[in-house]
């Protein structure tokens, strides 16, 4: 079977004069040699293609896969992850991870939120701010959490984003909205343990691999996984696989909110406690790093005892149960 890589890689963006904050979701050459070499070994022919681009290129050249690997997070859009599914699904290639609808919904965190208030799961409350005058709309208590509403890896999240005063919530929002172009997404703050819980597979089959607390270390930057706690996780962050009944919890929320929103193959959702203890859903990222080394999904997997070879397998499986059908 031949298996296409599709993925947005780094050093292309930086070599066009992108910023290294810009480019921060897209994927090292080691990722892919990782994801290519596991492919190779479970069995598969393997093809990089690369970006969009390279992807409309090929398709329009006549060259057609099995199915594709698909890592793509996309440049520019609220259905920048959508991009490469949608086109896939144009010219009936099956891929891994989710559908064009899902990774559209799920980029975009108020969006997510009110699907999953919908599903009854728990989330903290949350207000969107699209101009600096939906400010004066926004009724919810401090202390509030501001971050950009269709960022990942930590992107524009740093110590003040947890905001204490009507001022300080002005002076952030105005500072998000010009940086990143985009809405604000403002939730109630939740001062309780922070988890992020992997999950393999799809709806019913779907199976959380495990739950690990986010532990930040005294020099990190205080109150939040920031962007720079991220970036130097090794320095800032301790992950401690967990399995108490909190934890147990958060697993539960998890998985929940993976089949209500349809999520597939594999992934992960961060969340956080409230005060009464009550694990709540901040985001779910369907197209999760898997760099074997430094991104949070391999890293849980390690801790779990699942190896990155199995990880990769358990993503496959689910992918070509849909080939099956």
């Amino acid at each position: 079977m031949k298996i296409g890589i599709a993925y947005d890689l780094r050093e292309d963006y930086l070599a066009q004069g992108y910023a290294e904050e810009e480019t921060a979701e897209f994927d090292r050459l080691d990722t892919i040699e990782a994801i290519e070499a596991t492919l190779q070994d479970l069995g598969f022919e393997t093809d990089r293609i690369g970006n969009i681009r390279k992807l409309a290129a090929r398709l329009v050249a006549g060259d057609r896969w099995d199915m594709v690997f698909n890592i793509a997070e996309g440049l520019k859009g609220f259905g920048r992850e959508a991009q490469v599914p949608a086109l896939l699904d144009a010219f009936e290639i099956p891929y891994t991870f989710s559908d064009p609808l899902v990774l559209s919904l799920t980029l975009h965190k108020g969006m997510t939120k009110h699907v999953i208030n919908d599903l009854g799961i728990p989330t903290p409350e949350f207000a969107v701010v699209e101009t600096l005058s939906d400010i004066h709309a926004v009724r919810l208590p401090f202390p509030v959490f501001a971050k950009p509403v269709a960022e990942g890896t930590g992107k524009g999240i740093t110590a003040s984003s947890k905001i204490t005063t009507r001022k300080a919530l002005h002076s952030v929002c105005r500072s998000l909205l010009a940086a990143f172009d985009q809405p604000v997404l403002l939730e109630t703050f939740m001062p309780g343990r922070e988890f992020t819980v992997g999950i393999t597979g799809t709806g019913e089959e779907a199976k959380a691999v495990g739950a690990i607390e986010v532990v930040l270390r005294k020099d990190a930057e205080p109150g939040a996984y920031s962007y720079t706690n991220k970036k130097q996780f090794e320095e800032f962050v301790e992950y401690r696989l967990v399995n108490d009944e909190m934890a147990q919890k958060a697993i539960e929320v998890s998985l929940a909110a993976w089949r209500g929103l349809g999520c597939r193959d594999g992934g992960r959702i961060d969340l956080r406690a409230d005060a009464q203890g009550v694990p709540r859903f901040l985001e779910v990222n369907p197209l999760a790093g898997l760099n074997p080394l430094i991104s949070d999904l391999p890293i849980l997997c390690n801790l779990a005892g699942v190896s990155y070879r199995e990880l990769i397998s358990r993503i496959m499986d689910s992918a070509l149960k849909r080939l099956r059908k």
